[in-house]
């Protein structure tokens, strides 16, 4: 099996991040086979490393019998040493550990910037087809070329197999790069040769930190990589939810209410669904997603106005899902209702071709919740890659705080909120999106307006 790695980078640039000198063939005894490194391509601009893993079927099956095997002869005849699997992760790990670690003795400075990455898998098993390939990746912000091979050449009429041909292209971190195939190869295959138990768990947690607790099919990619073992699963998934930062239920209540009780004498929360449902109805939408939708309390508003025929509420927490889904009595939902109404679990850090489509997507008091650093990411996925032709977001205007007597200087309104604009910085972030992406923006007060310090909520209303 052949996996390549391809960069804007000086062959001895790569040889420093991936610890391997690029004018030498670097060979590694492995216990099924063994693993070679080399360069093609080592120039003075651009430079290519290649992991070739050579799996020896007859070492392998005296070494330690095959659990599942369907036979002798299945045991020495078959794909794993031409395809992708779970023994390119092994050899990953034993070949690319330090690089994979983000760690570069002569080259830190490198290794910590992103770099624009091509990574070619020459065949990948995946009975998911192309659609599986892109969901995996194409959230983590790659372009997916993946070329599908004939099950037999010689017999076309057999119809195509389920082996592609995998090009990704994406400027990350090189130990992103490298966590990701190692992750995701064995999820495509979704298959591993040796027993899966709790060590397993610790390693998917490990290196899918930073990315797998936000990816949208989390759920998916840790039920393959752990063979579909419920109760590892569940462990998995309980891990990812703690690393997501989501609070507990009692603590994410009562910081709702703290917010709640500080704006319920403005009937501020009704005077921004009357706003942003005007702007809706002025804009002609007829399909409508509600990103970061929370408990569903839009999503209500949304259903109760026919001129509404496709309606989405999308969230990162399953929990907010959750309360959407019984607060909109969805499985008691008349079936005309019900076909308007869909809710999926995703982030809006992560390109979802789900989000393709629709009229008008909205965005209300969500932003305040993210990371600065972080809005980058979302304006990305809503306004370059979804696209809807209008796009409605609100927030909190800074100024208006000094109204509300109970909340003490400097505070924000929910203790979640890791910032609270001003009227101009809000403006700021919200033209230069609409230049960047082509968007005309209007603004908005929303709720009674001080003559000095504005309106408690302001809102965008952006428009292709």
């Amino acid at each position: 099996m052949l996996f390549t790695i391809e960069a804007k980078l000086s062959g001895m640039d790569l040889g420093f991040l991936l610890h391997k000198h690029p004018e030498r063939v670097h060979t590694f005894e492995l216990p099924f086979g063994k693993a070679q490194v080399f360069y093609p391509e080592a120039g003075a601009e651009r430079a290519l490393a290649a992991l070739l893993v050579d799996v020896d079927p007859v070492a392998l099956v005296r070494g330690s019998g095959r659990e599942g095997s369907e036979g002798t002869l299945d045991q020495y005849v078959n794909d794993r040493p031409y395809a992708a699997s779970s023994f390119l992760c092994v050899a990953m790990s034993r070949v690319f550990g330090t690089a994979m670690s983000g760690k570069s003795k002569e080259r830190q400075s490198l290794a910590d910037l992103p770099c624009e990455w091509t990574a070619t898998l020459s065949a990948v098993p995946c009975r998911g087809g192309e659609e599986l390939l892109r969901e995996l990746f194409e959230p983590l912000g790659y372009e997916v070329t993946a070329k599908q091979h004939p099950l037999d050449e010689k017999f076309p009429e057999w119809g195509p197999g389920y082996y592609y041909s995998v090009t990704l292209r994406g400027t990350v971190l090189l130990k992103d790069l490298l966590s990701h195939i190692y992750v995701l190869v064995p999820v495509l295959d979704a298959e591993k040769h040796y027993w899966v138990g709790n060590d397993e768990v610790e390693k998917l947690i490990r290196k899918g930190e930073g990315w797998l607790a936000q990816h949208p099919h989390k759920e998916e990619i840790s039920a393959r990589y752990l063979r579909y073992d419920r109760t590892l699963t569940r462990q998995a998934l309980q891990r990812l939810m703690e690393e997501s930062g989501e609070e507990s239920e009692a603590t994410e209540s009562r910081h709702q209410e703290d917010e709640q009780k500080l704006e319920k004498p403005l009937r501020l929360w009704e005077q921004r669904i009357g706003a942003v449902l005007s702007a809706l109805r002025a804009g002609g939408a007829k399909s409508v997603a509600d990103l970061g939708c929370g408990e569903g309390r839009f999503l209500e508003a949304l259903l109760a106005e026919r001129g509404f025929e496709r309606i989405l509420g999308m969230d990162v927490s399953w929990r907010n899902l959750e309360s959407a889904r019984r607060r909109l009595r969805l499985e008691r939902m008349p079936a005309a209702q019900r076909e308007r109404m869909e809710l999926i679990h995703g982030s809006l850090l992560y390109r979802d071709k789900r989000l393709a489509g629709f009229d008008a997507a909205i965005v209300i008091e969500v932003i305040e919740h993210m990371d600065a650093a972080r809005l980058a990411a979302l304006e990305r996925v809503v306004f370059e890659c979804a696209q809807p032709r209008m796009v409605v977001v609100t927030t909190p205007n800074a100024e208006y705080n000094a109204r509300f007597e109970t909340l003490p200087s400097g505070k924000f309104r929910h203790s979640d909120h890791r910032f609270e604009w001003s009227r101009a910085e809000f403006e700021h972030w919200a033209g230069g999106i609409a230049e960047r992406f082509g968007y005309s923006v209007r603004y908005s007060p929303v709720g009674d307006t001080d003559a000095e310090l504005g309106a408690p909520t302001q809102m965008g209303v952006f428009s292709k």
